[in-house]
């Protein structure tokens, strides 16, 4: 129920704010209905993250991380 406090609209201008309000309602709702995006994976449970990578630039300590045992 919309309940006008102050001044005398008239019936346009109280038709106008109420298809607002309906229409921002109907968003909402479309909102909380519709799927968010996925929920990003965490790092610790990526499997990427498992795969040897091969040194970025070769270095003094570049052999350290030449070569991974399994």
């Amino acid at each position: 129920m919309i309940k006008v406090l102050r001044g005398n609209p008239t019936p346009e201008e109280l038709a106008v704010a109420i298809a607002v309000v309906r229409a921002r309602a109907a968003a909402a709702a479309a909102a909380a209905e519709a799927p968010g995006p996925p929920a990003a994976r965490a790092a610790w449970s990526d499997p990427a993250r498992t795969v040897p990578r091969a040194p970025r630039t070769p270095g003094p300590h570049a052999w350290r991380t030449s070569y991974w045992p399994a």
